[in-house]
């Protein structure tokens, strides 16, 4: 088995993924009723780990779900929820379910879930998450030393958010990602058209984006409200004001919102180094379809 997003990647094609959030839910039929307007659009789908630090249908199921329907699963790990040796079971057990892509991510915090006495596990942080994933594939062993009959081909992902870089940005950061086994980045929502387009120029000039490949992250702003409470509540979001304002004067706020999300996919095909798109939003898979759709 291998990764079709990063046979596509390879081959230069534009690519474009999504997000599901698993269901409050033990119905399988949930999650394929959920998905199935992506299929044959997205070239993959993100399921999100215990979304917002609370709890859903296990992100593996819901992944697996979606390998047995057609549709190539992104499987999102956190490192909140379980220690290394439960992550290495997950693993390898994602690969047996024909889960071939995997981001690592550090989770939210238990406190602003709705359990907020939760015990946090986070035997690894993202590095060690990232570097687990990438010795099991690389050395076809456990980190303890015991071989691994069939190892996983994982294509690796890591999080990133475009920012308005200074003088002495240095990358840092990415190269530790690359180096410890990131293949691609997905990133926070971008939607200052301006902050990507230096983001991305830097990471041109520092050779960043020769050693991995990046999907930008999109949405759909469903209304003024919602872009003013992200920028208030998410970290690394800034929707410029002209947007903002735009939607707020439309006569449909949703309409608007896809119209820009449109827009912005058109301009950002058009910078180099960007990869793809990564449109997200919760419970928006039939929108995100009708996006994706309009490059087709």
């Amino acid at each position: 088995m291998k990764s079709k997003l990063r046979n596509s990647l390879h081959n230069n094609k534009f690519v474009f993924t999504a997000e599901t959030s698993p269901p409050d839910s033990g119905n399988k039929d949930i999650v394929i009723n959920q998905v199935k307007c992506l299929e044959n659009l997205a070239d993959a789908v993100n399921v999100t780990d215990g979304a917002g630090a609370k709890s859903h249908m296990s992100a593996l199921a819901t992944a697996a779900i979606l390998a047995q329907n057609g549709i190539e699963p992104v499987l999102q790990f956190t490192t909140r929820d379980r220690n290394r040796i439960a992550i290495q079971g997950d693993l390898l057990g994602g690969w047996a379910l024909n889960i071939p892509n995997i981001l690592c991510l550090y989770g939210d915090e238990v406190k602003g879930g709705d359990q907020p006495e939760t015990k946090e596990v986070r035997d690894l942080d993202t590095i060690s998450l990232l570097k687990t994933a990438h010795d099991i594939k690389i050395n076809k062993s456990y980190p303890s030393g015991r071989k691994i009959d069939d190892a996983p081909d994982f294509f690796i992902g890591g999080a990133d958010t475009p920012f308005e870089v200074k003088d002495d940005f240095d990358g840092a950061n990415l190269r530790i990602k690359i180096n410890s086994g990131v293949e691609f980045f997905q990133t926070q929502y971008a939607f200052d058209e301006t902050i990507l387009k230096n983001y991305m120029l830097t990471l041109n000039k520092l050779g960043i984006t020769q050693k991995a490949y990046f999907i930008i992250g999109l949405g759909i702003i469903k209304s003024a409200k919602s872009a003013k409470w992200m920028n208030k509540n998410l970290f690394g979001i800034n929707i410029p004001e002209k947007i903002i304002n735009r939607i707020e004067n439309s006569n449909d706020e949703k309409l608007e919102g896809i119209k820009i999300c449109i827009e912005l996919i058109e301009k950002y095909k058009l910078i180099s180094g960007v990869n793809g798109i990564h449109l997200m939003g919760y419970k928006q898979e039939q929108d995100i379809a009708s996006v994706i759709s309009n490059f087709k």
